[in-house]
């Protein structure tokens, strides 16, 4: 009895993690929303993201790609990822970022699978991803470990002296 009710205790609380998020490509008037998940993910400082952004608005046959996930009409997330130059087929995942309210329930999981998907389906043949080296981003690296990236290079006091920048690899076809 007692196995059961543990097992019945652990799907409540998943089914209480469990939400429907739209993934969906990032629009003008998801930046203020855009900027609160920035920040509440201390990567940078949020007003970062106009210049950033600015280019995707500004020409329509961009190739980068912007997306977020929407919880009740409202961003949630954010993801960027780009051409890397002088290379066929690679991209490069810039920002990936979930509001820590919404950490911990599979929506960064769930929107870096689409965007593999998306970009596997559009000829892309690998996805890089690079992230800091210090201990306080320990979660972001074993997080790209759980989604299948192979560490592929550490570049020494890349960042700053004592830094180092920590690059992940990914094939999204075969």
């Amino acid at each position: 009895l007692t196995m059961i009710s543990l097992h019945l205790s652990q799907i409540l609380l998943s089914k209480l993690y469990t939400m429907t998020a739209t993934i969906r490509k990032i629009k003008r008037e998801d930046l203020a929303s855009l900027k609160e998940v920035i920040d509440t993910s201390d990567l940078f400082p949020s007003e970062y993201l106009d210049a950033m952004i600015q280019p995707f608005f500004g020409n329509v046959d961009s190739s980068d790609v912007w997306l977020t996930q929407e919880h009740k009409g409202k961003p949630i997330s954010i993801a960027y990822c780009a051409p890397e130059r002088m290379t066929e087929g690679t991209f490069n995942l810039y920002l990936i970022a979930v509001h820590k309210n919404y950490q911990s329930r599979g929506l960064g999981a769930e929107l870096i699978k689409y965007l593999e998907e998306r970009l596997a389906a559009e000829g892309v043949r690998v996805l890089i991803v690079e992230t800091s080296g210090l201990d306080d981003f320990e979660r972001t690296r074993n997080f790209y470990d759980q989604q299948g990236y192979h560490r592929e290079a550490v570049i020494r006091d890349f960042y700053q002296e004592g830094e180092n920048k920590v690059v992940f690899w990914k094939r999204l076809q075969s």
